[in-house]
């Protein structure tokens, strides 16, 4: 196993893993290595600790552990790293070859375009993979995210599942996994009842923008809700029209399909804004599965309705249910193998999952069990039918409902062996408060309002950096054309990348100050290093061509800055698999960051256009196309656009 079949840590797990096995008498599979990155550069890049682990259950000596498997591991990665080091009580060190480190950077090819440089590789960056392979056995993915209501503007509040779904589907799709993005969108029940009896009175506003007409829909919907707490006539006829909506009836099917038209076009202009990859056609909002509904509970009703709690399908399967009426309505109750209640009430009281109301109307529940079972059994990818992976992106709060309507399908054995369904869960964007981000009249806060100041706030930094600067400082003339792109682009990607970098299960407080900044772990930090990186590489490669850069000697890494940078570069692939595999993009931020800087120490220290000799000049111009290249792919991968100028 080498390179092309590994990232670098899995490359040292697997070697590894056979030498733990080697020693303690086991199977490679059987063993885990602990193989992690070094925290301190002191000590060596990787570190291994399973002689820590594994001492205690063998009761052996944890420093003579790691001895021998130092021993029974030196053979295996001669190759690749210098003989290793046991350290402290039974620690060790892994510190990579300079050539092995060369070798690895080495298989990067040039941009896929080198006629026209770098620059004219951005405007397809996702070609230019880095030197980053596909993945062998494709997995067909679901990616749930963003999930808007219609009749309603986007706000603050679904910031985070639309970029952080994107940054998923992004990632697992330029990883060769087979992605359908979706968008569960709330586009029926009620609410459109009493809309649809609104508009039997009042014309469909028609301002200007898509914006515009959805926030007066916003604005009718709340008086229609008003009218039908106050108007029981009004109710009566708003009842009457949610089942002409079902039904069919025209003139409600029209008043219905003009508010969801209305809705998806404001959607779709935020997402364009955002560089979001969402489209109309990634939508099916919970009508698609209005018919559906009746099968999924009699279904439901025929598998576990009766006397004792049961597993439909597999015996095996450590969940069970039982579906029984309760004051008329349906209630799925899940229990253990073992006949206990897996969710109680705050009394200790079994909780259930109601599925068709008492009124015979549907719930939530019953809509994301529909939607499941057909991801998992119907939908149509070009390699197969039904989903692997599922990925659903909301936030904490529906933890509960979550952890039960898997717990059902997985009774009902609608989750098949080998598949997996994830929620993945986020907290909350607070204000200076300490409480969720609200306008001074505790109004969630709009979306494209959020959006608008943030380019505002961009545009005058820009507007401030430039009366600050003279012409030492290199800083470029820009029109006004490119000052406003720069400040939409800057403004946009301060937004999301200050909630990307954050630990998502955390909240965090959105400071405006602190995501503008040109210094720290900021976009434009990271923009401004991308720009900066491509201007130093534009004056030193004058004259040169790419096969001169690219040269099969390769790269030259005596100065510990170079060093640095070139391990840092050869991390990114596990970096990138690491996110696919456990959905955290704050380790990519956190990456992107440490590149910029590797890549500061070793400018400073490593001088491009008076390197002491030419072989180094072009080790360290193909350096500074890697680090450039790796960015904009990194950042690329946030939904975060480069600058090439800034």
């Amino acid at each position: 196993m080498d390179l092309e079949d590994e990232s670098l840590i899995g490359l040292l797990r697997h070697r590894l893993a056979a030498a733990v096995a080697e020693v303690v008498g086991a199977r490679p599979h059987e063993v885990d290595p602990v193989v992690r990155p070094a925290t301190d550069p002191a000590f060596g890049d990787y570190q291994c600790n399973a002689a820590l682990t594994l001492a205690k259950t063998l009761r052996r000596n944890p420093r003579e552990l790691a001895c021998r498997i130092v021993s029974a591991a030196q053979d295996r990665l001669q190759d690749l790293t210098m003989p290793l080091e046991v350290a402290g009580p039974g620690f060790i060190n892994i510190r990579l070859r300079q050539e092995f480190l060369s070798r690895c950077l080495g298989r990067i090819a040039p941009p896929p375009d080198p006629s026209s440089g770098l620059a004219g590789a951005a405007k397809g960056v996702a070609q230019d993979r880095v030197g980053l392979p596909l993945v062998k056995q494709p997995l067909r993915v679901v990616v749930e995210y963003s999930q808007p209501n219609i009749a309603k503007q986007m706000h603050v509040g679904h910031l985070r599942s639309t970029i952080l779904g994107d940054v998923f589907a992004r990632v697992l799709s330029f990883l060769g996994h087979e992605v359908i993005r979706q968008n569960h969108i709330g586009d029926w029940g009620t609410q459109f009842g009493m809309l649809i009896r609104w508009y039997r009175e009042h014309a469909l506003p028609t301002p200007q923008t898509h914006a515009d007409v959805l926030e007066a829909i916003e604005e009718d919907y709340r008086a229609a809700q008003k009218r039908f707490d106050e108007d029981e006539e009004f109710a009566r006829q708003a009842r009457l029209a949610v089942a002409e909506l079902q039904s069919g009836q025209p003139e409600a099917r029209r008043i219905w399909e003009q508010i969801c038209a209305e809705s998806r076009r404001a959607f779709t202009e935020i997402y364009e804004r955002l560089g979001v990859l969402l489209a109309p056609e990634d939508i099916r909002g919970e009508s698609f599965y209005n018919d559906r509904l009746p099968a999924i509970v009699q279904e439901l009703l025929e598998r576990f309705g009766g006397p004792e709690p049961s597993a439909a399908a597999d015996p095996d399967s450590p969940v069970r249910a039982q579906v029984r009426e309760d004051q008329g309505a349906v209630v799925v109750y899940l229990y253990d193998r073992h006949g206990r209640a897996l969710f109680r009430n705050p009394d200790g009281q079994i909780l259930g999952m109601i599925v068709r109301k008492s009124d015979g109307g549907y719930l939530y529940a019953t809509t994301d069990l529909a939607a499941l079972r057909f991801r998992l059994k119907e939908l149509r990818f070009s390699s197969g039918i039904g989903a692997q992976r599922i990925i659903y992106v909301t936030d904490a709060r529906q933890k509960l409902h979550f952890e039960m309507f898997f717990a059902a399908a997985r009774a009902a054995g609608w989750i098949p062996p080998g598949a997996s369904v994830e929620h993945v869960m986020f907290g909350s964007v607070l204000g200076e408060d300490r409480r969720p981000l609200r306008t001074r009249s505790g109004q969630n806060v709009k979306l494209r309002e959020l959006l608008d100041e943030a380019e505002r706030r961009a545009a005058e930094l820009l507007e401030r950096r430039e009366q600050q600067a003279d012409e030492a400082e290199g800083v470029p003339y820009l029109t006004d054309a490119e000052k406003r792109h720069i400040a939409r682009c800057v403004g946009i990607a301060a937004v999301k990348y200050a909630d990307l970098r954050n630990d998502r299960r955390s909240d965090y407080i959105f400071n405006w100050d602190k995501m503008l900044s040109l210094q720290g772990n900021t976009a434009p930090y990271l923009l401004y290093a991308y720009a900066r990186i491509r201007s130093i590489y534009r004056r030193a490669s004058a004259g040169l061509d790419w096969q001169q850069i690219y040269r099969p000697e390769g790269l030259h890494l005596a100065d510990p800055t170079e060093r640095a940078l070139a391990l840092r570069l050869a991390q990114f692939r596990e970096t990138v698999e690491a996110l696919a595999a456990d959905l955290e993009p704050h380790v990519l931020c956190n990456y992107l960051y440490e590149l910029a800087g590797d890549f500061m120490r070793f400018y400073e220290s490593c001088p491009v256009l008076q390197a002491p000799d030419e072989p180094t000049r072009l080790s360290r111009l193909r350096l500074c196309d890697l680090a450039a290249r790796t960015l904009r792919l990194g950042l690329y991968l946030l939904g975060i656009k480069v600058l090439e100028r800034m």
